[in-house]
């Protein structure tokens, strides 16, 4: 017989556990200090409120109910309220500073169960969290009787016909599964929530370590905290490549450039501008931006690098007026520091934003930017959520990164990305004859054909104007452009032509 789950509604959650938790069970959340699991166990009681109508009871062993009342209220979840209505219920077992903290004899929990069992009945409740089962060690004189008594409290849940949420703390992000070593053991399931240091950088996320006889996700999923939603997951596995795929070509704001790009951008495709600094990345981000509008299209940018006012002065000094295009309801622009918040909580409001503006064409300057808040692996999980909800909407995405050095090679945001874009655009600084030009070729165009040179290219008040390919210069990719002497130009001297088409010596 299948075992039937039941939903928290948490965000993402039921993703990454098939469902839900394991209904009429009890789930143990285990994570050290500041991992979320007294947020996760009022969640769950608070969702099963909102989405289903379900009553719940909250045990409290270490924090007392106004506590409680008063730090979820930051979640907008108002706790009076429901338990006025008779569909929350405190059961407070935390200890006062009057308690004496030496119990003699054989203690155990038969009080607090009928408690439990009174509150279930009365308010008819579907769920159950206990927080933090690990402060009542003390009232026991050993850890067998520790076992026992929470044996008796899974057992008498299950009983009770109730789905219930157990928390215990750890020492350590990665050792053993609760400060005790008894607590996993008298669970059915047991998750572990961690808040990891990298290299300066925190990281939250969610592992379901066992589920009792019935299927989930394996391995850590990030999640963040939202100050109005709470915890969300972010389920990486849950991505599908189901997404459409269309033939119909878009501009990308530069005629040049689209003859080069075969017609343009597909309408449905993930495009990557890759350059050093200076050469050009956020003006073709721009004139995409232009592009769009023109064509009668809604765009949405995300800046990390520039203010919105730099912004807008860089765009009019090109022939393009983001004021007028916002005006007209075709542009949205979000300018934020990669600094204020973590990855997970920029791609929250990324995808909130795409949700809420239906924006046709969505830009990104920088990826790049971005790489400085997180972990490798974190910056992956990112670009992978973000280009993957672009496209499951629909939308045509445009990300710019910034190559390491000022004559090219690949960045670390290059490498990530490079593999899930349809197309890549590269440019690049070519020192020639004691002067720096900028060149720019279509290294990647999946599904048509493209364009091979490398071709300079100008910027001046009108934008980015293409030029000839350069001729007999290798090296320009690796950043150690050469000239190259053919046979034809050795017979003929040495003579050769610049870019431009002058004849030099």
């Amino acid at each position: 017989m299948l075992i039937e789950k039941l939903e928290t509604g948490i965000e993402g959650f039921e993703h990454i556990s098939n469902g839900g938790l394991p209904k009429n069970r009890t789930t143990l959340i285990a994570g050290t200090a500041g991992s979320a699991k007294t947020v996760f166990a009022a969640q769950f009681l608070v969702e099963g409120i909102r989405q289903h109508g379900e009553a719940g009871v909250f045990v409290t062993f270490e924090e007392l109910p106004d506590d409680i009342r008063r730090n979820m209220l930051g979640f907008g979840w108002s706790i009076q309220e429901w338990e006025q209505e008779q569909k929350w219920a405190f059961i407070d077992a935390a200890p006062r500073p009057s308690d004496d903290s030496i119990i003699a004899g054989d203690y155990d929990l038969g009080g607090l169960l009928a408690r439990i069992e009174n509150a279930v009945t009365h308010l008819k409740a579907k769920r159950v969290s206990l927080d933090s089962i690990g402060a009542i060690l003390n009232r026991f004189q050993d850890l067998g009787i520790f076992r026992r008594e929470l044996f008796r409290i899974s057992s008498a849940l299950k009983t009770m016909g109730v789905t219930a949420i157990m928390t215990a703390e750890r020492t350590a992000e990665y050792g053993d599964i609760a400060r005790y070593g008894v607590e996993e053991f008298v669970a059915d399931n047991v998750i572990i929530l961690r808040n990891v240091l990298e290299h300066e950088k925190r990281r939250r996320t969610v592992e379901i370590l066992k589920f009792r006889g019935t299927s989930h996700q394996k391995g850590e999923f990030p999640f963040t905290i939202d100050p109005q939603q709470g915890i969300i997951v972010i389920p990486i596995s849950a991505i599908e490549l189901k997404q459409k795929s269309s033939d119909t070509r878009i501009t990308s704001g530069v005629a040049e450039l689209d003859k080069m790009c075969g017609g343009g951008f597909f309408r449905d495709s993930i495009i990557l501008v890759s350059g050093p600094t200076g050469n050009g990345k956020t003006l073709l981000a721009t004139q995409f931006i232009a592009g769009g509008v023109s064509n009668d299209e809604r765009c949405l940018l995300f800046a990390f690098e520039e203010s919105r006012e730099q912004l807008f002065r860089n765009a009019i000094g090109w022939g393009i007026d983001f004021e007028q295009f916002e005006k007209k309801g075709k542009l949205k622009v979000m300018c934020e520091y990669p600094e204020v918040t973590s990855l997970e909580d920029h791609l929250i409001r990324m995808k909130d934003a795409i949700v809420e503006f239906k924006p046709n064409r969505v830009a990104v300057d920088s990826l790049s930017a971005l790489e400085r808040v997180s972990t490798i692996r974190g910056f992956r999980e990112f670009v992978i959520g973000l280009t993957s909800y672009i496209k499951h909407h629909e939308v045509v995405g445009l990300f710019t990164a910034t190559t390491p050095s000022l004559m090219g090679g690949t960045s670390v945001t290059e490498s990530h990305i490079s593999t899930i874009t349809d197309s890549i655009i590269l440019l690049r600084y070519v020192e020639m004859f004691g002067e720096m030009h900028r060149g720019l070729t279509v290294l990647k165009m999946r599904g048509s054909i493209h364009e091979k040179e490398i071709r300079e290219f100008m910027i001046d008040d009108k934008g980015l104007h293409l030029g000839k390919p350069f001729r007999n210069i290798i090296g320009i990719l690796s950043g150690n452009p050469q000239h190259f002497v053919s046979s034809e130009e050795d017979r003929l001297g040495g003579m050769f032509q610049d870019p431009s088409g002058a004849t030099l010596p």
